[in-house]
């Protein structure tokens, strides 16, 4: 019985993928749940599992573009399973090759007598191995020598012309996945459909340094996750979409949406390329749930196991640029979300602090927002509210409590 396998759907309102890579290849015999192959839809990477067992017969090329629901392969289901065991070498199977007779002795040509002459442009072989060190043509070069010869003086006194290289000049022309292209396209009409500000402000993170130091291996050594920046800026988020509910909105049409929930996107790196998961109610999550959740979402990106829900739906977006060594950007919003937050490296600078100058790990942070939506001082409170909260985690994000905070 051969079985039509077709492309299911990876969401709703996805109608089409792409075949990124076959993970098995025409003919081969595939078990059932087997990975067979990686599809791209405009939201993330998927693995299509074989349905039955049997011998497969691929019906699409890697890169072609499919329909939800158009078969993709077939599954000769009746092909039994080949025996194991190692092939016998080509060679042996082969039959032996008679050896040629050995050829005939070659009798040497009678040597000129008279001396050989070079042709114009020819180099000694010293002077052509400087040439070919300084990625110069021997036809740039005029020799001085019998004949034209170019000589190593020649090649010694030769210099390349302008604008050429003797580096690699290469390039490569690849079909964007159909997730990238998604991505650029959103990114665009972000850029050209909102009304997108950026203002800054810049975090003392000592406070949370010393709360670190003090509680990072009591923490992980009891909640099996380590205790680091994300959790303590996604709860100052929390914090700071409860008091400007306004960036925790998006606009409809006519109409402007009000979440009372924070849906925080977080911003990680996949193996193809920018991918956003959820985490679902952060308003309610402790600092180990969101440690533990941030840590499961990272693994199943970095694996390609996300799936489409797990990535939309998302209220705000944070986004650490930080952890590539970025001191400062503009992120841009992630539609139809309202406002970003962009997180940068800490260095240490000299801050005033009571009067004295002290040298303090800094970090600068960043919202984007969308203005049609978010005034100037709604954008500006949210990012004094997080700064508040960062510098004065004990009083603001753990109630005075670190050690019931961190459940330890």
């Amino acid at each position: 019985m051969i079985l039509e396998m077709k492309v299911p759907s990876p969401g709703e309102s996805i109608t089409e993928v792409e075949i990124a890579s076959w993970l098995v290849e025409d003919g081969d015999y595939v078990e059932k749940d087997q990975p067979i192959a990686e599809v791209d839809s405009d939201k993330a990477t998927l693995e299509l599992p074989a349905e039955e067992s049997g011998i497969i017969t691929l019906k699409a090329e890697e890169g072609d573009a499919v329909e939800v629901g158009a078969v993709v392969c077939l599954i000769d289901m009746d092909a039994a399973k080949p025996e194991g065991g190692s092939e016998a070498p080509a060679a042996a199977a082969a039959p032996a090759k008679e050896e040629a007779p050995a050829a005939a002795p070659v009798a040497e040509a009678p040597k000129s007598a008279e001396p050989a002459t070079y042709a114009t442009g020819t180099a000694a072989p010293a002077a052509q191995k400087i040439l070919d060190e300084k990625g110069i043509s021997n036809a740039s070069v005029s020799g001085s020598g019998k004949d034209g010869r170019i000589t190593k003086e020649d090649a010694l006194n030769a210099t390349p012309a302008m604008g050429t290289s003797n580096g690699s000049r290469g390039s490569e022309r690849k079909k964007m996945s159909m997730l990238r292209r998604k991505v650029a396209q959103r990114l665009v009409s972000v850029k050209n459909e909102t009304a997108m500000l950026t203002t800054f402000n810049e975090v003392n993170m000592q406070p949370i340094f010393d709360l670190r130091n003090q509680y990072k291996e009591e923490f992980k050594a009891k909640h099996g996750v380590g205790l680091g920046f994300m959790s303590f800026f996604t709860l100052a988020v929390t914090r700071a979409l409860e008091l400007y509910p306004d960036v925790n909105s998006m606009i409809d049409g006519d109409f402007q949406i009000k979440n009372d929930f924070a849906d925080i996107s977080i911003a990680v790196s996949g193996p193809k390329g920018l991918m956003v998961p959820v985490i679902r109610n952060a308003e309610n999550l402790s600092f180990r749930g969101v440690e533990s959740e941030v840590k499961r979402l990272a693994l199943r990106a970095r694996d390609g196991q996300i799936t489409v829900d797990e990535m939309t739906g998302g209220t705000f977006t944070i986004t650490n640029g930080g952890v590539f060594g970025s001191m400062l950007s503009t992120p841009i919003i992630n539609p139809p979300q309202s406002a970003i937050l962009g997180m940068h490296n800490i260095v240490e600078r000299p801050m005033a602090v009571n009067g004295q100058v002290v040298i303090q790990p800094i970090m600068y942070v960043a919202l984007s927002y969308d203005h049609r939506i978010v005034d100037g001082r709604e954008s500006v409170g949210f990012l004094v509210a997080i700064k508040e909260a960062i510098e004065n985690p004990i009083e603001l994000l753990m109630n005075n409590n670190p050690k019931k905070a961190l459940e330890l």
